[in-house]
């Protein structure tokens, strides 16, 4: 299912090229990956609808299709559209492919995507033996500590019993700081003229980012694990 599913983007991408004009050997090169930022950064420059809306397809491409980290998109929306534009579809691409994987683990890859869930002994433990947990209460754990692989994640929620609705606006909103660090601090890297502010903000993101990450890792991740571990030496 996941080879149609890249097909279809694929051919979506190629549409939007022949739709916006370009010709074949600049669809060949961005394919084959030569030159494929300096060619997004013209067309942010010529005609920005239409980058936005090829990035929006690459980005949810590689979060569905490749599975690559959506780190790698925030830097690219960085580079291309600046801070607050860039964050703004950054966003808006990743929850598109977020809300993509959510429906192909539930009505598609069901069977395939749980015994994978399983053996990640934290998204078991969190989405499957937490019961009766708060739903945004497990949903801002797994996006704010790194232990929770992010694209299993996005197949994983299909699989349980979250409203798809819930999932998809409180996934926005938890990962947004994220999305805003890296984008910012990457603006900020290829922006002379405003790097100290953008950079100081990313900095800023990633204290908070950071802190809370590790605070929730602490709390209700290691001292559980090592509470667990005591009682089961005792018993």
């Amino acid at each position: 299912m996941m080879i149609y599913v890249f097909v279809f983007l694929l051919l979506l991408v190629l549409s939007g090229w022949e739709v916006f004009g370009k010709p074949p050997a600049m669809r060949s090169a961005v394919l084959s990956g030569a030159g494929s930022l300096n060619l997004l950064r013209q067309m942010a420059e010529e005609n920005l609808m239409n980058a936005i809306f090829l990035y929006i397809v690459i980005t949810v491409v590689g979060c569905v299709a490749l599975t690559l980290p959506g780190v790698t998109f925030a830097v690219l929306a960085g580079l291309l559209f600046g801070p607050v534009l860039g964050t703004i579809c950054c966003s808006i691409a990743t929850m598109i492919g977020a809300m993509a994987a959510f429906l192909a683990g539930r009505f598609f890859l069901k069977d395939s995507i749980k015994p994978v869930v399983m053996k990640n002994r934290y998204l078991k433990k969190w989405l499957f033996d937490e019961a009766g947990k708060n739903e945004l209460f497990v949903l801002m754990i797994t996006r704010l500590v790194p232990l929770f692989p992010y694209n299993l994640q996005n197949f994983a929620y299909g699989v349980t019993d979250i409203p798809f609705t819930t999932y998809s606006v409180f996934s926005l909103i938890f990962m947004l700081p994220g999305t805003a660090m890296y984008t910012i601090g990457t603006s900020g890297l290829a922006d002379k003229e405003n790097r100290v502010l953008y950079i100081s903000i990313a900095v800023i993101l990633a204290v908070i980012v950071m802190g809370m990450g590790v605070y929730f890792k602490r709390k209700y991740v290691v001292q559980p694990e090592r509470a667990e571990e005591a009682n089961g030496q005792e018993s």
